[in-house]
């Protein structure tokens, strides 16, 4: 279960685990940007699971926070440490560009080969994406299926 958000309106700082109901109910309704943002992002989840190589769905940014318009969608994903983008299916390569993923899906995705990085960088990896722009932290959200 998602904790309260705090009187800034984020998610406390940690990871959270949410599966797609308790995100939707909790952040993908409201405002037309909130849902057409959870289409965003389920769409965003089926293109890479088509890959059959995804570790780890995380979400952080506006969406998982008060704001009810949120910007764009921001996601973190964690791939198998036997992905390969080449053997990726045509339609789910787009997401591993960055820039790419911005312009064809309004979404800022950001991903790593599990493996690549050791605990300690994995673990300040995922911390970099708990750190808002005025340097205070928010929670995020790994969705579980």
């Amino acid at each position: 279960m998602l904790p309260p958000l705090t009187k800034l309106g984020d998610l406390p700082a940690g990871i959270h685990q949410a599966n797609w109901v308790e995100l939707g109910e909790r952040f993908g309704a409201g405002s037309a940007a909130r849902v057409r943002a959870l289409g965003r992002l389920r769409f965003l989840y089926e293109l890479v699971s088509r890959t059959g190589k995804l570790g780890r769905f995380l979400v952080f940014g506006s969406f998982v926070s008060v704001s009810s318009e949120p910007r764009d969608v921001d996601v973190v994903l964690i791939m198998t440490e036997d992905f390969r983008l080449e053997e990726a299916p045509r339609e789910s390569q787009t997401l591993f560009s960055h820039a790419d993923a911005e312009a064809r899906f309004g979404a800022s995705v950001f991903w790593v080969r599990e493996g690549m990085l050791t605990g300690q960088q994995m673990h300040d990896f995922l911390e970099t994406w708990q750190l808002k722009r005025d340097g205070t932290h928010r929670g995020i959200v790994e969705v579980t299926p």
